[in-house]
């Protein structure tokens, strides 16, 4: 399928330097390679018509095949914004999830819980923002063989200033109005859904209790952790 869309995401260079100042804002391009293929069709249209003269129909390899192209346009341009910051998409998420949480940490097994990825890429993830001082590793205190991430304070000047500039592209998704944003996620959650990433009785939008340090919810109401869209540390 590979060669239907393309390889993996190529991703543009940024010469402004980081800084806690804050960069200016990044235009939105929705780009994700470093030269627009400006091929004179679609390839996945293309692959679509085939299988469907090949093999029956196609409707379903259409869509798997543009959510993956999607997905790896999206990562190019959203690690492109925040590569000035000196983050990932990934170490994005792990610190908005800690700056979520009450008290600024969560064990390691938590956050690797609401990212949804295995523990071993929560342990790299978090060990690369230690080395940025943007967290700190701390024994949890109600778990003696457990281990805390706290977000320090460069951690959440950081996260302010790379969310500025998420904002204003629109996390890339700006050639969509909100109602089409709200289909988009409502049809990507029944898959979700269906794969066991939670159950029915979860809301459908933003409205848990944040987490406390030791793993627990909270008691006053607030924003729960974004799923994980990118699995790089």
């Amino acid at each position: 399928m590979a060669a239907y869309g393309s390889g993996g995401p190529a991703v543009l260079t940024c010469a402004r330097p980081a800084g806690l100042a804050g960069p200016a804002p990044v235009r939105a391009t929705v780009s994700g390679v470093a030269k627009p293929l400006e091929l004179p069709f679609d390839p996945i249209a293309r692959a679509a018509d085939i299988w469907q003269r090949r093999f029956g129909p196609s409707s379903a390899m259409a869509a798997v095949t543009s959510i993956m192209r999607a997905q790896q346009i999206l990562l190019g341009e959203l690690d492109r914004i925040l590569r000035p910051h000196g983050l990932t998409f990934a170490r994005y998420e792990a610190l908005v999830l800690l700056t979520f949480s009450r008290q600024g940490a969560l064990p390691l097994r938590v956050i690797g819980e609401r990212l949804m990825v295995h523990p071993t890429s929560v342990t790299n993830t978090i060990g690369r923002l230690e080395k940025q001082g943007m967290v700190v590793r701390k024994p949890n205190p109600r778990d003696g063989r457990g281990t805390l991430a706290e977000i320090t304070t460069r951690g959440r000047a950081v996260v302010e200033h790379a969310t500025r500039d998420l904002m204003a592209a629109e996390f890339g998704l700006g050639r969509y109005d909100g109602d089409q944003l709200k289909e988009m996620f409502d049809l990507l959650r029944d898959l979700r859904m269906a794969a066991g990433d939670f159950s029915d009785g979860e809301p459908a939008a933003p409205g848990r209790p944040p987490v406390t340090a030791g793993g627990g919810p909270a008691s006053s109401p607030g924003g729960d952790a974004p799923a994980a869209v990118s699995r790089c540390p």
